[in-house]
């Protein structure tokens, strides 16, 4: 996996997770976009908020990029994962449309 530049939403997503910007990382996604979190589907802002305040951005997430690849609208993003919740390496699958993050799916 190389470590290629990410497209805008994708950056826009991960920059607000680390800096722990809830309405920011809301922002990066479409007004319908889901969070796919090992198989539970978060869809829509007030959703993706309350899977976010309780196991991702409100555990102070730190996510730390070792590696992308994009292959079509798809930019799986390879990190470190810590904080005050999982910490170890995981997976983001970033489905992009137009200018936001249409599917985060936490893959690995």
């Amino acid at each position: 996996m190389t470590h290629a530049p990410l497209p805008i939403p994708v950056a826009a997503a991960l920059e607000a997770a680390n800096a722990g910007a809830i309405e920011d990382f809301l922002h990066a996604f479409a007004d319908d976009g889901a969070v796919d979190d090992w198989g539970r589907e978060f869809r829509g802002h007030d959703a993706i908020r309350a899977w976010s305040d309780a196991e991702f951005i409100g555990k102070q997430v730190r996510l730390d990029v070792t590696g992308c690849r994009t292959e079509g609208d798809t930019t799986t993003v390879s990190a470190q994962v810590g904080g005050n919740g999982y910490n170890g390496p995981s997976d983001f699958a970033f489905t992009v449309r137009g200018d936001r993050v249409a599917l985060m799916r936490i893959t690995g």
